[in-house]
C-alpha cells in the first residue's frame, strides 16, 4: 500500500522535510542570524554548523522540532525582557517627572503662577466647589474600600436572605450597611445611571446620524457650487468679481505670531485697491505694540494697504475690538469682511475661493473655511486635538452647512457680508463666544451659511495642557451663557419649528450641555460608585462597546490617527471634568464664566512660512531674534487638583472591582484613572524642564 501523502502526510524521497524551517533573528548585533530546520541535529548538533552537524543527523524529527520551539520562545522572551526594560526606564522617568511636579508645589489654584487671576469679586469658595465635591466622593470611596476589604478578609459573605437575621458585633454594622445600600442607595444610583444612559444613547444616535450624513456627502460628492461663474483676472478688476473686502486681524499680546499673520494676509492674491487690512491690536504690553506697529509700517512701505489700530479703552475682549473697528467711517465702502486670528495663515488664493460664493447669492451671510494645523504632530496633546477638530469640521460643520445652511461661526478663517452683521445687531460683548453669538442672531434673521471643506487655513494648536484647558473652558462656558440670553429670541423668532428645535435641542442642549454632563457624571462619578453599590449595575456595552464605537466614528475623518484611538477615548473622558465645570459656570452665571484668557501660541510655524512670504520686509536674522525673544518667557508645569482627585477616585474603584471580578469595569477604571493621573500631573503636552 502506497504511503499516504495528504496535507499532513510526510513527503517521500531523500529531500523530504519533516517541518517548516524557522528563521530566528536576534536584535543583538553581536549574534548571528541562524536558520533552524527540522534536518538540524540535536542540542549539540545545533551548536555545530555546516557538514559536521549534518553528519550526525538523526532520523527522528520530533525532538528537534521541540528544541526549535524552545529556542524561539527563548528569543521571544529576550525581546520581551528588552521591552520590559524600556518600560521600566519610562516608568522611572515618569516617576521623576511626577516627583518634580509635587516638589515644585504649583497647582492650578495658584493664580500668581497661572498668570491669569480669577475674575474680580468671585469667591474662592465658588471656584473650588467642584473640587470639594470630587474630594468628598474620594474620601467616601476610600472608606468604603476599607470596609469592603475588611469584609472580604474576614469572610463576611452575607447573603441577602441572611441580612434580616440578628448578627452580633462588627458584622451587624456591615449587615446594616448592606441593607441600607440595597434599600435606599441602589435605587437612587440606578435611576441616575439609567437617566445618563438614555442621554448617552441619544447623543450617540445624533453622532451616528451626523457621520451617516458626512458619508452621504462624500459618496455623492456634494459641495457648495458657485451660482454664477467668476472670471479670475487680477490684472483687470473690471473683468472679474473683485468686490471691496476688509480684512481684520484681531490680536492681543501676540508677540510670537503677529509677523506670520500680517505677512500671510498682505500676500493675499486680490487687487490691492480692493482690500484693506486692519491690524486690531489690543496688546497692553508697550514692547509688543511697538513691534506690531513697526511691522505694519514695513508692509506699508511695500505698497500694502494696511492700518494699525489700538484701542484706548479695551472693553469687551475680542468682540469689543471687532465692534470698535467696524465703527470706522471708511467701513461703509466695503461689502465683505474677512477675519483671521493672529495665528492664522490664509493661502494667497483664500479670497478667490471664498468671496465668489457671494455673487448673485443675496441670502448668503457667511462663508467659513476649515482649519489645518501646522503643529498637529508636535506631541500627544496636539494629536488628540487634531482628531477632535477634524471631526468637528469634516462632520459637524460640513453636515450642518449642507443640510441646514447653519453652523456655529468659528471666529476666524471666515468671510462675512457686512450687511448681515449689521442687520443681526453687530458684535456684542455679552458672552465669551462672540462668534457663536453673531452666528445664531444671523440665523434668526434668515441669513444662510456655507462651509467650504476644501478651503483650508493654517493655524496652531495649543501645545500645553494649561493653554488647552483654558481654551476649552471658554468654549464650553460661553455657549451656556449664550443659551440663557438668546432662548427668548429663538422662541419668538419667525424661523420654522424644525430650525427652532435644531437650535434649542440639538445645537445647545444636546451638544453643549448634555454631552459634558453625562460624560462627567456617568464615567467619573456613577461608574466608580457602582463598584461600591453593586446592586446598581452599569452594563458592559455602556462602559466599553458604545464608547469604542463613538471613538471609532470620531477618528474616521483623520484615519492616520487610528493608533491613538484608545488614548483619545481616555483623554476625552478626562477632559469632561473641565467641560462640565465650564458648562455649570456658564449655565449658572458663575464668575469663571466671564474669564477670557488669550490662548498661548508658540510661533513654531512662523519662521519658515514668514521667511518665504516676507523676505523683503523682514530680514531672517531679525525674525529669528524676535522669535527667540518671545520664547524666553518662564513657564511651569503644575498639578491640577480636580483631575488628580478623580484619578485617585477611579483607581480606588478599580481596586474595589477586583473583589467582584468585573473585568471590563476594572480595566476601564484602571486605565481611566491612569489617564487622569497623567493629566493631573501635567504630563501630557508641552513639558518644561
Amino acid at each position: 500500500m502506497a504511503p499516504w501523502s495528504g496535507l499532513w502526510g510526510a513527503r517521500a524521497g531523500a529531500d523530504a522535510y519533516r517541518g517548516t524551517p524557522v528563521v530566528v533573528k536576534m536584535e543583538n548585533p553581536n549574534w548571528s542570524i541562524s536558520e533552524i530546520s527540522p534536518e538540524d541535529a540535536d542540542d549539540e548538533d545545533f551548536l555545530v554548523s555546516g557538514a559536521g552537524a549534518r553528519a550526525r543527523r538523526r532520523k527522528g524529527g520530533r525532538g528537534k522540532n521541540a528544541k526549535q520551539i524552545t529556542w524561539v520562545l527563548l528569543l521571544k522572551a529576550h525581546r520581551a525582557a528588552g521591552c520590559l526594560a524600556s518600560l521600566a526606564s519610562a516608568a522611572v522617568a515618569l516617576g521623576a517627572a511626577a516627583r518634580r511636579r509635587v516638589a515644585d508645589g504649583r497647582t492650578d489654584a495658584d493664580a500668581a503662577c497661572a498668570g491669569a487671576p480669577g475674575p474680580a469679586g468671585e469667591s474662592p469658595v465658588l471656584r473650588s466647589r467642584l473640587y470639594g465635591f470630587i474630594r468628598a466622593f474620594l474620601v467616601l470611596s476610600v472608606l468604603l474600600l476599607a470596609v469592603e476589604l475588611a469584609a472580604h478578609f474576614h469572610g463576611w459573605d452575607l447573603a441577602a436572605s441572611a441580612l434580616a437575621l440578628p448578627i452580633i458585633g462588627v458584622e451587624s454594622l456591615y449587615g446594616s450597611w448592606l441593607r441600607l445600600r440595597a434599600a435606599y442607595l441602589a435605587p437612587l444610583l440606578q435611576f441616575l445611571t439609567d437617566a445618563c444612559v438614555v442621554l448617552f444613547l441619544i447623543q450617540s444616535a445624533d453622532r451616528l446620524i451626523q457621520c451617516l450624513g458626512s458619508f452621504y456627502i462624500t459618496v455623492k460628492r456634494i459641495k457648495p457650487r458657485l451660482k454664477s461663474p467668476v472670471l479670475p483676472d487680477a490684472e483687470d478688476p473690471d473683468a472679474g468679481y473683485y468686490p471691496m473686502v476688509l480684512v481684520q486681524i484681531p490680536m492681543c499680546n501676540e508677540k510670537e505670531v503677529y509677523q506670520q499673520s500680517i505677512a500671510a494676509v498682505c500676500n493675499l492674491d486680490w487687487p490691492r485697491s480692493n482690500f484693506l487690512v486692519q491690524v486690531l491690536d489690543d496688546s497692553d504690553d508697550p514692547t509688543t505694540q511697538s513691534l506690531i506697529r513697526e511691522e505694519v509700517a514695513k508692509w506699508q512701505q511695500t505698497g500694502a494697504r494696511i492700518l494699525y489700530r489700538h484701542r484706548v479703552l479695551r472693553d469687551g475682549y475680542k468682540a469689543g475690538n471687532l465692534k470698535s473697528a467696524m465703527g470706522c467711517s471708511y467701513v461703509k465702502d466695503y461689502e465683505f469682511v474677512a477675519i483671521f486670528d493672529a495665528d492664522f495663515q490664509p493661502n494667497p488664493d483664500f479670497l478667490k475661493r471664498t468671496v465668489p460664493h457671494f455673487k448673485d447669492n443675496d441670502e448668503l451671510g457667511l462663508v467659513q473655511a476649515r482649519w489645518s494645523f501646522v503643529n498637529k504632530d508636535e506631541n500627544l496633546l496636539t494629536r488628540l486635538q487634531n482628531i477632535n477638530l477634524c471631526f468637528h469640521f469634516e462632520v459637524e460643520q460640513q453636515v450642518n452647512g449642507v443640510f441646514l445652511n447653519f453652523f456655529g461661526f468659528n471666529g476666524t478663517a471666515g468671510v462675512w457680508r457686512i450687511k448681515a452683521l449689521e442687520e443681526s445687531g453687530g458684535w456684542m460683548e455679552r458672552t465669551t463666544v462672540e462668534d457663536m453669538d453673531i452666528a445664531v442672531r444671523a440665523h434668526l434673521h434668515g441669513w444662510k451659511f456655507i462651509f467650504l471643506n476644501d478651503v483650508e487655513c493654517q493655524c496652531e494648536l495649543p501645545e500645553s495642557y494649561e493653554a488647552y484647558r483654558k481654551q476649552q473652558h471658554r468654549w464650553h462656558s460661553g455657549p451656556m451663557q449664550l443659551f440663557r440670553l438668546c432662548i427668548p429670541d429663538i422662541i419668538k423668532s419667525k424661523i420654522s419649528v424644525w430650525k427652532k428645535f435644531n437650535l434649542i435641542f440639538l445645537f445647545f442642549l444636546l451638544r453643549k450641555l448634555i454631552l459634558p454632563f453625562y460624560s462627567f457624571t456617568l464615567f467619573c462619578i456613577i461608574l466608580p460608585m457602582t463598584m461600591f453599590v453593586p446592586e446598581a449595575e452599569l452594563p458592559d456595552w455602556v462602559v466599553c462597546y458604545i464608547p469604542a464605537l463613538m471613538s471609532l466614528l470620531n477618528i474616521l475623518p483623520s484615519p492616520k490617527s487610528f493608533p491613538f484611538i484608545i488614548p483619545y477615548l481616555l483623554f476625552e473622558n478626562t477632559m469632561s471634568v473641565t467641560k462640565f465645570n465650564a458648562m455649570i459656570s456658564g449655565l449658572f452665571q458663575l464668575g469663571s464664566a466671564y474669564e477670557w484668557v488669550v490662548t498661548k501660541k508658540s510661533g513654531r510655524s512662523s519662521e519658515g512660512d514668514l521667511i518665504s512670504l516676507a523676505a523683503v520686509a523682514v530680514p531672517p536674522k531679525e525674525l529669528r531674534h524676535h522669535q527667540k525673544e518671545g520664547k524666553k518667557q518662564k513657564k511651569h508645569n503644575r498639578i491640577y487638583k480636580k483631575e488628580l482627585a478623580l484619578s485617585l477616585l477611579l483607581l480606588t474603584a478599580a481596586a474595589r472591582s477586583l473583589l467582584t471580578k468585573q473585568g471590563i469595569h476594572f480595566y476601564f477604571l484602571l486605565f481611566q484613572g491612569i489617564s487622569f493621573l497623567l493629566v493631573g500631573l501635567d504630563l501630557i503636552g508641552e513639558q518644561v524642564e
